[in-house]
């Protein structure tokens, strides 16, 4: 019996698409397009949340108007995808009159909180707490999209690439257009912040007792 023959990657079929097989774009558009629009969604944030689909369809005009002249060229699909993603994110924050450092590794002075901490924790008692558990990580997730929301556009570019949708620090260098170390060093002041934001407001839960859990 005949093994069955395994799915063909993505960059075989790119150059499928970029051959004429117009029938190759479908699976290429089913497997990531739920992660780019993530991507593009999180990279705008609130503000700028009414341009995801410009951008998002934007995006995959590009890679269709871009097939002809596409070559693997040490990158995957999937980075030169969110590559292309990432420069039209950049183009409508400055459109939007927004200052965009692409320079820079650090922003300068160390982020500090504009609010008390945090106090919205489960009670540690309940008759269900599987359910207060989730209410409490449901929040503690609305929270982080905020403090994401807090980062400059390179770092999150950064974090997003490399935390949410899996790529190796190399790719995300790639994908940025930066060199290895910046996108290190980009990553690493994102992850700084993240937990400097998550504390200033998830006060540590205190239990019965007044222990802290």
């Amino acid at each position: 019996m005949l093994a069955p023959r395994p799915e063909p990657g993505d960059d075989e079929l790119m150059s499928a698409y970029a051959s004429g097989d117009a029938s190759a774009f479908e699976p290429l558009y089913a497997r990531h397009q739920a992660a780019l629009y993530r991507f593009i969604r999180r990279l705008l944030g609130p503000s700028l949340a009414g341009q995801v689909d410009e951008v998002f369809q934007d995006t995959w005009l590009r890679v269709i108007h871009a097939r002809s002249q596409w070559q693997p060229q040490g990158a995957t699909f999937r980075t030169w995808l969110f590559t292309l993603a990432h420069h039209r994110v950049i183009d409508v924050w400055r459109r939007s009159g927004r200052e965009v450092s692409l320079d820079a590794e650090d922003d300068g002075e160390p982020w500090e909180p504009d609010a008390a901490a945090w106090q919205h924790w489960p009670a540690p008692a309940s008759a269900a707490p599987h359910s207060e558990d989730l209410a409490f990580w449901r929040r503690a997730g609305e929270r982080l999209l905020h403090c994401l929301d807090e980062l400059p556009l390179p770092q999150r570019s950064a974090f997003l690439l490399h935390h949410d949708d899996g790529l190796p620090l190399a790719e995300v260098a790639n994908a940025l257009d930066v060199g290895f170390e910046t996108a290190k060093t980009r990553l690493r002041y994102a992850m700084s912040k993240l937990r400097t934001c998550m504390g200033a407001y998830l006060a540590p839960m205190q239990g019965p007792t007044g222990d802290t859990r």
